[in-house]
């Protein structure tokens, strides 16, 4: 299912039935089943969208509330100095500082109509299905968004060049040409990629790597079997259930189809507030600390249905899935990019 930006003023159908959204319907004459339909729609979205979402938890997040935009501040480092005897401290050492302003996108929706005699001959498995492919469908938007700011704030120098600065940028690791998918490659990247964050004081809590299904097994069956976790069993189990690989380097491992892998060049989009764009050909893969990128959310994955009287009307419920949130490069020196060329 696509998603669809929802511009302000801009109209989600032509079909009436999207003007009468409510939070559930009960006008006295019914026991509140429409409302209980919209609980039960929510709550297996939003279990769809949370098991969906890669990038969630893993970047600064912080939530919106009258505005448009949020400002993120960066403080740079700062010196010790001996102290001269009968000489003032005033505090005049204070760290430079820089800031990010992270912009709200416009309104991400995803929606499907359900016909009443199709949700009957279905009973309720249609309904759940959709709310999974809802929540799916969030969740890939957000991750995708996250994903690519990563990217890009890989390949930015920091913002704060003052004294004792300037402060470290981002970072790019080449594979080399054709070793996307070369497992000694991408574990000697992470132990280059480990090497780097100590060197600019990055935290070790909270480092993240998110890599292409094919990578993360080629990982299990092409490196010896001594990077398997073996919490989860022997290391036949483990190769067995394609699961064991938790981490390397100190760095956890993640799993996405929505990474930019060889996307090639990106464009901007109507909707989008931040800069979500850039020439990702060779992009092979991201390694980062969770200062790296910032989440900025107005409304968090919600539903809304439709009424009674536009359920008579057109004898079935819209329903519509529904994330308000912004996202954008923070800290470059968190960032690292994995490419293949």
């Amino acid at each position: 299912m696509a998603d669809t930006i929802l511009t302000p003023g801009g109209s989600l159908n032509s079909n009436p039935a999207t003007i009468a959204l409510s939070q559930g319907y009960n006008d006295g004459s019914t026991t509140g089943k429409y409302a209980t339909y919209l609980k039960l729609f929510s709550g297996e979205m939003i279990k769809a969208y949370e098991s969906q979402t890669i990038a969630k938890g893993t970047v600064q997040n912080r939530t919106l509330r009258n505005g448009k935009s949020l400002q993120f501040i960066y403080t740079g480092r700062m010196e010790a100095a001996y102290h001269t005897p009968g000489t003032p401290i005033l505090g005049s050492g204070d760290p430079p500082v820089a800031e990010k302003t992270i912009l709200m996108d416009d309104l991400l929706i995803s929606s499907a109509f359900l016909y009443d005699l199709d949700e009957t001959l279905a009973h309720y498995s249609l309904r759940s299905e959709i709310s999974a492919k809802i929540g799916h469908a969030l969740a890939e938007a957000y991750d995708k968004k996250v994903f690519r700011a990563i990217a890009r704030a890989a390949r930015q120098a920091h913002p704060i060049t003052a004294a004792p600065g300037p402060e470290p940028g981002g970072s790019v690791i080449n594979l080399g040409a054709g070793n996307a998918f070369n497992a000694q490659a991408i574990v000697d990247a992470f132990f280059e990629a480990a090497s780097i964050l100590d060197e600019k004081n990055v935290p070790t809590q909270g480092r993240t790597a998110v890599l292409s299904p094919r990578q993360y097994y080629a990982l299990i069956s092409q490196v010896d079997t001594n990077i398997l976790n073996r919490d989860y069993g022997a290391t036949s189990g483990s190769l067995n259930s394609g699961e064991g690989l938790y981490e390397i380097a100190g760095i956890q491992i993640r799993r996405s189809n929505n990474l930019p892998f060889n996307a090639g060049t990106v464009a901007r989009v109507n909707g989008e507030n931040n800069d979500y764009s850039g020439n990702f050909t060779g992009h092979c893969g991201l390694i980062y600390g969770r200062d790296a990128a910032a989440v900025v959310e107005a409304i968090g994955p919600s539903v809304q249905t439709t009424g009674g009287d536009v359920k008579a009307m057109y004898q079935g419920d819209l329903i519509i899935g529904r994330l308000a949130m912004g996202c954008d490069w923070l800290n470059p020196a968190a960032a690292i990019e994995l490419t293949a060329v």
